[in-house]
């Protein structure tokens, strides 16, 4: 039992001893997020803006003995030296180190320092910049020589150790020494500034003869290395020469400039500089030659300033003339920009050949022409072709009437002709012109021959029509008879081609042959306009008086058709024919016409035909006569018919207007019945309103 009771206070002590030793930690009862939460990103902004607060600075230390001195010395390199050694590529820290050196006037230690740090960073520029300007603020020239030779040899692309060496030999009066630097600096082939700051160091000694030697080599650099091949480095050398009066040389310059750019990288600059200099030295026929070479050949978009300078010029020492040239050459410019960008642009052609021929020679005209009509429409479609002819037919009127070279007119003209697809597609006007122009120059066995080779190889209607009336002006009837007659076998349906044709006999006297030839043209089975050759022949026959011959043709027309203007033509025919029983045979006419017409559908021809009768009645009739043409007048009602749209659904009522005979009444007995039951209800409105009257009385008593 003690054994067990010693184990339980064990058990029990050692329990103690550990509650004794876990501290007892407060529990939390709410566990939700605060309502600020502080993040770490917020934290370290913090931390970063404390280290920004200015401290107090430090007190003042009054030094009064050598060794405080000393002791403050050793102190501060010590920090300098700690600071180096944390981070030794931090060249600031040696900066700052040596400039204290400085201070304390220990050039000795400063030169050590700044030797150190070349050691770590040999191509910092700052840091041979600070060594340099140190030797140099302590008048060690020597010493500032050594430092910038060697910056410039371990960095010889760094221009600034070249100016701060030049210009320090400069401001020491060695100006031997400073153009041996430039001439080492020379070797390196700089950018185009290191070579100017040497023209202009030489220039400041009056050294012209150098200053130009140097300018040579620049431009032999920019020729051979073509290190700088850039327009406004020879423009500087020629305004150079131009401002010492070396005006031979500066034109020397200009015009090397111009061969060594030549055609293919052409600058607008550059021109307009050598043509001001030409002004300058009033040499007004050489600025002209400039600016129209320039002109000539750099494009429009980038002569702007070339255009606007010679205007200027132009209207300074030129005359209208001058001023009207530059106009032109810009538009023509222009023109020659819009060609190019599409050569199948007929109209700007046609603009730019306008422009030409009213102001230039002959063979530029012909140049232009000829660039013009190379340009064949890719597709041998007609509508491809229409506007390109007109070059062609320009072309030879200007060859015909301005340069006055008949020779050449023809060459064009069969030229033309024979770049036609004839096989596909003709223009009859080519050939008709040709045709015109032979004629004009007396040679009438050429235009014969180009007439019948085009009815020949692409035979058209106004190719037969143009010959015909050709024809016609020389008196040759015989040619104009083979002719209608090779035309009606190409196109025998055309109406006008053989009513032509027996007007041409009729005149000519045979009135037999234009009967013929009118017989022949009502018996074709085809025909564009029947209705005018009828009338046509109808009208023949009444001039020759053969009022029989005009009835059997207007009989012969009636049975191939019973239109109502036949019947009424035929009626005032007879009415004019000047006998006694013209009146009789009108209205017999008149009476015919109304029989065949009551089984017309298009009721509206016979109301026409019958209101032309009541008219002729009206005039030559008689009570009788004019009685039974009224009974024989049509009445008018308005009627509803149901409409329909293009799918089949219903699309509503519309009214119309129909004629309702008196033959019709007769036939059909439903119409007589229909009239009985409007009549039944028009009295049924009129009793409606009867009945209604006294109520209206009474109300109105009442109120």
């Amino acid at each position: 039992r003690g054994g067990a009771c010693a184990r339980r206070g064990g058990k029990m002590a050692s329990t103690a001893a550990g509650k004794q030793r876990i501290p007892k930690v407060a529990k939390v009862k709410n566990k939700a997020p605060a309502e600020v939460q502080i993040t770490a990103e917020q934290l370290l902004r913090e931390a970063k803006e404390r280290e920004l607060e200015l401290l107090p600075p430090p007190p003042q230390q009054k030094i009064t003995d050598v060794e405080e001195l000393n002791d403050y010395k050793l102190r501060k390199r010590k920090t300098f030296e700690d600071n180096i050694r944390k981070n030794r590529t931090v060249i600031s820290n040696w900066i700052k180190y040596a400039q204290w050196e400085e201070s304390l006037k220990e050039i000795q230690r400063a030169r050590s320092i700044y030797e150190r740090a070349l050691d770590v960073d040999y191509r910092n520029v700052t840091l041979w910049l600070k060594y340099a300007e140190m030797e140099m603020k302590n008048r060690q020239v020597n010493h500032a020589r050594n430092i910038w030779d060697r910056a410039i040899t371990t960095l010889p692309r760094v221009n600034q150790f070249w100016y701060k060496y030049t210009y320090m030999e400069e401001m020491l009066g060695n100006v031997a020494g400073s153009r041996q630097v430039f001439e080492r600096w020379m070797e390196w082939q700089p950018e185009e500034q290191a070579w100017h700051s040497y023209i202009n160091f030489e220039l400041r000694y009056k050294e012209v003869d150098r200053a130009r030697s140097i300018y040579e080599r620049y431009i032999l650099f920019t020729l051979l290395v073509i290190v700088h091949p850039d327009v406004k480095n020879w423009i500087k050398y020629a305004r150079f020469e131009e401002k010492h009066s070396y005006f031979a040389h500066a034109r020397k310059v200009y015009e090397r400039a111009v061969e060594f750019f030549g055609e293919d990288h052409m600058d607008e600059h550059l021109y307009v500089a050598f043509a001001k200099f030409e002004e300058n030295q009033k040499e007004f026929e050489r600025v002209r030659v400039i600016y129209k070479y320039a002109l000539d050949r750099i494009p429009k978009q980038d002569a702007q300033n070339l255009f606007k300078n010679y205007t200027i010029f132009e209207k300074k020492f030129g005359d209208r003339r001058g001023i009207e040239d530059i106009i032109v050459s810009k538009r023509r410019f222009q023109y020659e920009e819009e060609v190019k960008a599409n050569p199948h642009n007929y109209d700007a052609w046609f603009d730019y050949l306008r422009l030409v021929e009213s102001d230039a020679d002959a063979e530029t005209v012909r140049e232009v022409y000829e660039r013009a009509i190379a340009n064949v429409p890719p597709i041998q479609e007609k509508r491809h072709w229409k506007r390109y002819i007109y070059l062609w037919i320009n072309y030879a009127l200007y060859e015909e009437l301005e340069a006055k070279a008949s020779k050449r007119t023809r060459q064009v003209y069969q030229a033309c002709i024979e770049l036609l697809p004839h096989k596909k597609f003709t223009f009859a006007k080519m050939w008709l012109l040709y045709a015109q122009f032979e004629i004009r120059q007396k040679n009438l066995p050429l235009a014969r021959r180009a007439l019948g080779t085009s009815i020949g190889k692409c035979p058209k209607n106004k190719l037969f029509k143009g010959y015909i009336e050709l024809e016609l002006q020389l008196r040759e009837f015989d040619r104009c008879r083979k002719l209608y007659e090779k035309f009606l076998e190409f196109a025998p349906e055309n109406c006008t081609s053989w009513i032509k044709f027996a007007e041409l006999e009729t005149i000519l006297g045979d009135i037999d042959r234009a009967r013929a030839i009118y017989e022949l043209a009502i018996g074709q089975p085809r025909l564009d306009m029947p209705e005018v050759l009828w009338k046509s022949y109808i009208d023949f026959e009444i001039e020759q008086e053969e009022y029989e011959k005009t009835r059997n043709l207007y009989r012969r027309l009636l049975q191939r058709t019973q239109h109502v203007k036949v019947w009424i033509s035929f009626a005032q025919f007879e009415l004019s024919a000047g006998r006694e029983e013209r009146l009789q045979r009108c209205r017999q006419v008149y009476e015919e016409a109304n029989k065949a017409m009551r089984s017309c559908e298009e009721k509206e021809e016979r109301v026409m035909l019958l209101e032309s009768w009541r008219s002729f009645e009206e005039e030559f009739g008689t009570d009788t006569t004019k009685e039974r043409i009224d009974k024989l007048m049509p009445e008018k009602i308005k009627k509803r018919r149901k409409l329909q749209a293009e799918d089949g659904s219903d699309a509503g009522w519309e009214e119309y207007y129909d004629y309702i005979f008196p033959e019709d009444t007769a036939n059909q007995p439903n119409l007589k019945l229909l009239a009985m039951a409007k009549l039944w209800k028009k009295q049924q409105q009129e009793s409606e309103a009867a009945a209604m009257d006294p109520d209206k009385d009474i109300d109105e008593s009442q109120t």
